[in-house]
């Protein structure tokens, strides 16, 4: 039996239990085997709770609550809902009653299930036999919970509650899941392409980092490279850093700088050809001969903003090609190095179930080592060569009306689609109801048919 192993517990719950609990719950063990009360509530009235007592499931039932031959000879009020399985068998095959005094109402338990709201099964994760949803806690809940599958997952939770696995949590640990997710396209402000290395197939905006940025990056050229910094930004080739970021140089008063003469050849022709200069403002051929030597014209484009200065630039060199290379990204994801890739731009066995947008980019370690292993592999829309060669033809589709809520927001909303262009959240009543999006998304290669 359990005496010995739980003297020590027992003892210790009379010094906490000391002002008035101890006592009742002691007091029941002189006359816990004296058979049946006459109570005769039926199992659908009781709340058993959950499996979470230490001696849960070991073919005794060790709530105080119920009495009979079927109950554990030492009973403490921890125990109270936490031992659902053993007790309620007991409670089915009649060697347990409830005690006197001992109705779920009148005790401090888990909340009836016939009083919890379980939803609907519209979760992606619906049915696959863990609780999805976040407002539950225990053994039965699946390992990563979010918030848009609260009240979501109702046959698995309800299940789940019902048979103990799971409880309701006391708060909502998964509150800021969402805190640290990247920016979606379209809370960005890629603004227009009117940086003078625009459509270059690099992003050339300071505010992105990646594979897909240029080598050089100026403050210039923020908001002015939109078409390249949507595409990369989609291709999951670079990330966003927020509004406040940008190039590394420190902007130098107007009055500090020295703009020299007027003595070029191209001056006064309203582009600043002097090499210490570069931007949208600026000419696309520069010469070292003419450093200092367009004032003018430098010092009214630098008032605009359409040049930023560096005293060491010189003479602009070719844009170099757009980068090929994939961005596996970081391990900022708080399942990296868990030796499963968790990155939903990636499939394969050695893939997590359940991929999350927030984790893109940011497992790098595992993705990379799964995919030299052969286990996983990049998918497909997602390699910055597939968005390298469009155009692709869509003659074969029926992309459909722009019914959709959701038309003409720069993402496809459409389930069928899959890619660094389609919304994060897709929902089968778009069906063929957003063609403007889908249409210029898979032309653009940002996305292919599942």
């Amino acid at each position: 039996m359990q005496t010995y192993k739980r003297l020590l517990g027992a003892t210790t719950l009379g010094l906490i239990l000391a002002s008035g609990l101890a006592a009742p719950a002691f007091a029941q063990k002189l006359d816990n085997k004296t058979g049946p009360s006459t109570l005769t509530t039926s199992a659908g009235d009781i709340d058993f709770g959950d499996d979470s007592s230490e001696w849960a499931n070991d073919g005794e039932c060790d709530d105080p609550r119920f009495s009979g031959t079927g109950s554990a000879a030492e009973l403490v009020d921890e125990d109270i809902a936490k031992d659902a399985t053993d007790c309620r068998a007991a409670f089915a095959a009649g060697t347990v009653t409830l005690v006197e005094g001992g109705s779920p109402a009148q005790a401090d338990i888990a909340s009836p299930i016939d009083a919890i709201d379980f939803g609907d099964d519209s979760s992606e994760w619906a049915n696959d036999g863990e609780c999805d949803d976040p407002r539950f806690k225990g053994e039965g809940s699946a390992e990563e919970l979010l918030d848009e599958d609260t009240a979501r997952d109702a046959t698995d939770c309800e299940a789940a509650y019902a048979a103990g696995t799971v409880t309701l949590a006391d708060d909502n640990s998964n509150a800021d899941a969402t805190t640290n997710m990247p920016a979606s396209a379209a809370e960005i402000d890629f603004g227009d392409d009117s940086s003078e290395w625009a459509n270059d197939g690099e992003c050339d905006d300071p505010r992105f980092s990646g594979s897909g940025s240029a080598a050089e990056l100026l403050d210039a050229d923020i908001r002015k490279d939109a078409t390249d910094c949507r595409t990369a930004h989609e291709a999951g080739t670079v990330t966003f850093n927020g509004d406040s970021a940008g190039s590394t140089a420190t902007p130098v008063d107007i009055s500090d700088i020295d703009f020299g003469d007027d003595t070029s050849e191209w001056a006064k022709d309203e582009e600043c050809d002097d090499p210490r200069f570069s931007g949208a403002g600026a000419a696309s051929e520069m010469l070292d001969d003419d450093i200092g030597h367009d004032a003018t014209d430098c010092k009214a484009a630098y008032a605009a903003g359409t040049v930023s200065f560096d005293p060491d630039g010189t003479a602009a060199t070719s844009a170099s090609p757009a980068s090929t290379e994939f961005d596996y990204g970081s391990d900022t994801s708080k399942w990296a190095n868990d030796g499963e890739c968790d990155d939903p731009r990636f499939l394969g066995e050695g893939t997590n179930k359940k991929q999350l947008y927030e984790d893109q980019m940011a497992d790098a370690t595992d993705c990379k080592t799964l995919e030299a292993e052969g286990k996983v592999q990049i998918r497909e829309v997602y390699q910055p060569s597939y968005a390298a060669g469009a155009p692709y033809d869509s003659g074969h589709i029926e992309f459909g009306d722009n019914t959709s809520s959701y038309a003409n927001d720069d993402q496809c909303d459409d389930p069928r689609f899959e890619g660094p262009g389609a919304a994060i959240t897709l929902l089968d009543s778009d069906l063929e109801h957003d063609a403007d999006d889908c249409k210029a998304a898979f032309e653009a290669g940002t996305i292919v048919l599942k």
